[in-house]
């Protein structure tokens, strides 16, 4: 699957998902080792009344810590870091968190798209960007934005969606480096970091 792509360094994850989220996260994120090397970053579509079930539940089948993401936390390897309820999720430049009360975008919020524009503007070519299930468009400008800068853009198959809008969108509007069915998201993940680790390249952390 990697053949002909030489071992880069990867500093971070970051994914979106709208309809059909927990299923498809629950299967990548069993996937990957609790000692997985960077942080990962999640945006699933959810309502301002959601309680936290969402990363309590994830964070009880998988390996990896699963938390919301708070204001100014940094972002650390081994965590998978949820956008909050009701809150937009951005990096900043230093690596750590901001929660913002805009306004939605494409009636979301937390936006897809907003936190792979400004993980594009942090980790540049450093970035691996993956669209999963879901019912609008949400993520296609923002995975435009992370192959600009030379990151890794990876698309679920909408043959495997439980929602296939959201997957098409971004297949048809950016040139993706990945479009796999769902089960194999997880490995390709492990795949990249095994391949720059025996290069003794590795993934660089924050």
């Amino acid at each position: 699957m990697l053949a002909g792509r030489p071992p880069r360094f990867y500093r971070a994850v970051v994914m979106g998902v709208s309809a059909g989220g927990l299923a498809a996260l629950r299967t990548i994120l069993a996937e990957l080792p609790a000692a997985f090397p960077v942080p990962l970053v999640v945006v699933q579509h959810r309502g301002p009344e959601d309680d936290g079930f969402l990363a309590h539940y994830l964070d009880q089948h998988c390996p990896l810590r699963v938390k919301d993401a708070e204001d100014k936390e940094p972002a650390v390897p081994g965590t998978v870091y949820l956008a909050p309820a009701n809150y937009h999720l951005l990096l900043e430049d230093d690596g750590s968190f901001a929660l913002s009360l805009e306004g939605r975008v494409k009636f979301a919020r937390p936006s897809i798209d907003l936190l792979f524009e400004s993980a594009a503007d942090v980790y540049g070519a450093a970035l691996v960007a993956i669209v999963l299930t879901g019912a609008n468009d949400d993520g296609s400008r923002g995975l435009a934005a992370v192959k600009r800068r030379g990151g890794l853009v990876v698309v679920q198959d909408p043959a495997t969606a439980e929602a296939v809008a959201m997957p098409e969108a971004a297949i048809k509007t950016v040139a993706v480096d990945f479009v796999l069915p769902l089960p194999a998201i997880g490995p390709l993940l492990v795949k990249l970091y095994t391949a720059a680790r025996d290069s003794q390249r590795g993934w660089s952390n924050l």
